[in-house]
Order: C-alpha cells, then structure tokens, then sequence
C-alpha cells in the first residue's frame, strides 16, 4: 500500500502564500469527503486545492494539469480545470493543483432523485468521454494503477481473495464469473476513460448528476473499467438503461463486471468479519454480479 501523509491547514495557507500570494489572505478549510488519494481543502468559495496523499498519486499532477483542460469542452457535464499547479514546499514534499470548486454532493442511493435518468446521463458522459481524440493520450501504467490495461494484472489478488472467502461466498460461480472476464477480449482500440467512477467522484444537484471529478486514475486504452459502476451503484432497471445506452458488445460488457467482481472481492475479504457500511456494500455489490 502507498505511504500516506497528512496535511493541514496551515500547510496550505504556507504553500498559498509561498507561491500564490494572491490567495493567501482566502479562508483554508478541509473538505469533509476529501477521497483517498488526495487532501483536499477548500480555498474561499471558489476554489480547491488538491494535494496527493502519497508518491504514487502524485503522479497523476501532470496528467491532470495536460489533460483535464482539453477534456472538459467535450463533455456533457462540468469536470475539474487546473487553474494553478502548486510545487513541493512548506514541508509538503509533492506537486498540487488547485481547481475551479464544483458544487454538488457524492452520489449516493438515497440522494438520486431517478435512478434511471441517473444511469443513462452517466453512460451519455461515458459515450462522450470515449468520443474524444486519444492521440498522445496516457496509457495505462503505474500513474493509474494499470487501469485500461488487462484485467489479469489483477488475477493474482482475486485469486488471494477468493482463497480467503472461501465458505463465506460462492467461489466456483464467483470463479466462473472472473474467467469469463479474463477470456472476454478487448479489440485493441484505445478510448478514453475516467478509471474511478465510483459514487464518491460523482456529485448530485436536485437528485441529478451535475459534475463528475477526480481524473487521477484517467487514460487511454480498454474503457470496460468504467463498465463497473452498472454494478456497483445502479439499480437493475438502471444497470439495463446503462448498457443500452453504451455501444457496448458482451466482451466489453464481461469485463466490465469482472472489474467490478475484483474490487467487490478484494473488500469483501478485508471487511470479511465487519458489519459497517463498507462491508454491506461489498456484499451486495457480489449479490449484483451474480445476478
């Protein structure tokens, strides 16, 4: 697991004034759903800055910083803009950006207002992302934990989950399952994608999407990552808008659910003697799957 560090405050108003004096004399705050691989902190009201948590996620400061500017025009619903990019200082060892703030909240069940129209505007933002030119794109690598790449690079850790839920769950249809996935091929054309569309990267206005963020894990190559949010978040009704909305074939498709399938396992194995909420998400995440 990367190395985390922490950041406060009064780091941020340092680095603020070390390097963007126009802005240090804003209110700092943290973001209370400030996500895992970055520290947020609320600059004023306008703006956010965001600083990776560890080395590994700082790799993504660039792509961000290349890339998220010319995605944006393209598509259907507001996304993160770079207005500065910070440097290591005040005894932050990293670079940083800071971005434009997005109003809305995460996505949640009991927030969408019609899960339908939710599952078919993220799938019009899908089909849009994946319209985008992919020339000199990133292709996947260490910066985004080798998403778009194949899913064997993950068979490994299924296969140490599986083991490890053993008489928990239904391993041989869960197996059954992972296979299908590993032999479904993928055409070799590269298109973009998110890589972390998850409820937490997904913000809500009125019960709507209004803004998806957090392109960290981003690239170019197989997009079925992104396929595994019709399990994880959407309701059956809302799974099926989804794909009929995507141009999606059944290889796509299996993949898609085997990238669900190996985070839905991973988690299920570390929350196996849990009761919390992460732990009964996990559950009825394996309970969607094999639907």
């Amino acid at each position: 697991m990367p190395r985390r560090i922490t950041v406060d405050a009064p780091q941020v108003r340092a680095l603020l004034g070390e390097q963007f004096p126009e802005w240090a004399g804003l209110p700092v705050r943290p973001v209370a759903e400030s996500g895992w691989d970055n520290r947020t902190f609320r600059i004023g009201d306008d703006m956010v800055a965001r600083l990776p948590s560890a080395a590994e996620y700082a790799l993504a400061v660039d792509k961000e910083q290349r890339w998220l500017p010319l995605l944006a025009p393209r598509l259907p619903v507001p996304v993160p803009v770079p207005l500065a990019k910070g440097r290591p200082g005040a005894g932050y060892p990293f670079e940083w950006s800071v971005y434009r703030w997005l109003d809305g909240e995460p996505a949640s069940a009991a927030r969408i207002s019609d899960p339908v129209r939710f599952a078919l505007d993220l799938a019009g933002f899908l089909a849009a992302l994946r319209a985008i030119d992919t020339t000199g794109g990133p292709q996947p690598g260490k910066h985004n934990w080798f998403r778009g790449a194949t899913l064997r690079t993950y068979d490994a850790q299924t296969e140490r989950a599986l083991a490890a839920l053993d008489g928990d769950i239904d391993t041989g249809a869960a197996r059954e399952i992972w296979k299908t996935a590993l032999d479904s091929p993928w055409d070799g054309t590269d298109r973009w994608f998110h890589g972390d569309f998850a409820p937490g990267n997904l913000l809500l206005d009125g019960g709507g999407l209004a803004a998806v963020i957090d392109f960290g894990t981003c690239g170019v190559g197989d997009p079925s990552c992104d396929l595994a949010i019709a399990w994880t978040s959407l309701t059956a009704d809302g799974r099926r808008a989804f794909r009929e909305r995507l141009p999606v074939d059944d290889s796509e498709w299996e993949r898609g659910r085997g990238w669900a399938l190996w985070k839905a396992l991973i988690t299920r194995a570390r929350t196996r003697d849990r009761v919390d909420e992460e732990a009964v998400n996990a559950r009825r995440v394996l309970a969607a799957i094999a639907e």
